[in-house]
C-alpha cells in the first residue's frame, strides 16, 4: 500500500489494512489456519470495543494513532482487572495488536514505524509454567469405556474418544476429520491430518483402533460421501458437523459417569487434556521427543519440550531409581524436589 498522508491519522487507512492483514496476509500470505486468523480476528475486535465503550471513540473515527502505548497499556490493565481474563489471553491480544501494527508499518513505514516500535514496549505477561494436566492411565481407561455402546451416540462418542486419543490430534483437527482421510488399507494403516499452517502429516494407526474404525465406518459411512466428517450428528435428515463445544460437555458428561462408578477424574477435565495424555504416556514409555513433535504437528521442537520434557517428579524419580543400583543406606537424596529441579535443568 502506498503511503499516504498522516496515515496514523486516517481511519480508512486503519480500516483498509486492518481487513488486508485479517483477509489476505494471515490466511493467504502466512497461510495461518482457520482457528489463528478467528483468533486474531476476535482480539483486534475486542481492541476496537474497548477503544469504543472504555476510550468513547466512535468505531467509524478509529485510527492508527489510537493504538498508542497509553491505550494499549489501559486495555491490558482492562483485560486483567475488570474482565478478569485469563494471562493467556490477554497475550494473545496484545500479540495481535503488535502483529497489524508491525504489518501497517512495513506497508506504511513513514507514519506508522514509530508507532509500531512504541506499541512493542508494551510486553506481554509472565506466565508460570502449571503441571501438565493429564489422565492418569486408570482415568483414560474408565474415560474411553464411559460411552453407551448400546446407542447410536454412544458408539460414536466412544470412537471419537478412541480415535483423539490413539492420534493425539488436536480437537478442531479431530472435528474436521473427513472419511477421506483414512487409509485403512495401506500396509501400515494411517490418518492424514492437515494441522496448523495449512500442513500435512501421517499418523499411524494402531491395529485395534482399525479394527473399531471399519465397524463404525460400516455403522455411521454406509451412505455417506468420502467428503463427510468422520464424526457427526444428524437432524432433519441432514448432516451436521460437532463443535467444540459439543465435545467439551461429552467428556465432562462421561467423567461424572466415571466419578458416579467409583473413579476419580480431574476437577475440571477439558478435551487438549486427552491430546496430552496420550502425549505423556507415550513420552512416559520412552518416544523420543522428536517423534513425539512429529505426532503432534509441532513446527518447533521447543514447544514440544516446553510440554513434555519437563517430566514430573513421579517420571523422573522412576528413571533415577532404575539407574540407581547401589543402596548406599544414606537415603535418596534426589527424593527431594530442589535437587531434582537442580539436576533437570542440566
Amino acid at each position: 500500500m502506498k503511503n499516504k498522508k498522516d496515515a496514523s491519522k486516517n481511519s480508512a487507512v486503519f480500516w483498509q489494512m486492518a481487513k488486508d492483514y485479517v483477509d489476505h496476509r494471515l490466511p493467504e500470505i502466512r497461510k495461518s489456519s482457520p482457528n489463528t486468523v478467528k483468533a486474531y480476528r476476535d482480539s483486534l475486535n475486542k481492541y476496537v470495543d474497548y477503544l469504543e465503550s472504555e476510550k468513547k471513540i466512535r468505531r467509524t473515527d478509529i485510527c492508527f494513532s489510537d493504538f498508542n502505548k497509553q491505550n494499549i497499556t489501559d486495555f491490558l490493565d482492562w483485560m486483567l482487572n475488570a474482565k478478569k481474563y485469563a494471562y493467556k489471553t490477554c497475550n494473545l491480544r496484545i500479540t495481535a495488536i503488535h502483529a497489524l501494527l508491525e504489518y501497517a508499518a512495513n506497508e506504511n513505514s513513514t507514519d506508522l514505524m514509530a508507532l509500531y516500535l512504541e506499541a512493542c514496549t508494551v510486553k506481554g505477561l509472565k506466565v508460570t509454567a502449571n503441571p501438565i494436566e493429564y489422565f492418569e492411565s486408570y482415568q483414560m481407561k474408565a474415560l474411553l469405556a464411559a460411552p453407551d455402546g448400546k446407542t447410536t451416540t454412544g458408539r460414536r462418542n466412544q470412537m471419537m474418544l478412541i480415535l483423539y486419543y490413539d492420534t493425539a490430534a488436536r480437537i478442531s483437527e479431530l472435528l474436521e476429520m473427513t472419511v477421506s482421510q483414512l487409509h485403512l488399507d495401506a500396509d501400515i494403516a494411517y490418518l492424514t491430518i492437515l494441522g496448523k499452517g495449512r500442513k500435512y502429516r501421517n499418523i499411524p494407526l494402531m491395529d485395534k483402533t482399525v479394527r473399531h474404525l471399519r465397524s463404525y465406518l460400516h455403522a455411521f459411512h454406509r451412505d455417506t460421501t468420502a467428503d463427510c466428517p468422520l464424526f457427526y450428528a444428524r437432524s432433519h435428515g441432514r448432516i451436521h458437523p460437532l463443535s467444540h463445544d459439543t465435545v467439551e460437555t461429552m467428556i465432562r458428561r462421561y467423567c461424572k459417569v466415571c466419578v458416579e462408578n467409583g473413579t476419580s477424574m480431574p476437577g475440571q477435565p477439558h478435551c487438549h487434556m486427552i491430546r496430552k495424555t496420550r502425549a505423556m504416556d507415550l513420552y512416559k514409555n520412552g518416544m523420543p521427543l522428536a517423534h513425539i513433535q512429529q505426532l503432534l504437528g509441532h513446527e518447533s521442537m521447543s514447544t514440544t519440550s516446553g510440554f513434555y520434557a519437563f517430566a514430573t517428579i513421579e517420571t523422573l524419580s522412576k528413571s533415577m531409581s532404575a539407574t540407581n543400583q547401589e543402596d548406599t543406606g544414606a537415603g535418596k537424596k534426589w527424593d527431594d524436589r530442589g535437587i531434582l529441579e537442580k539436576i533437570y535443568s542440566l
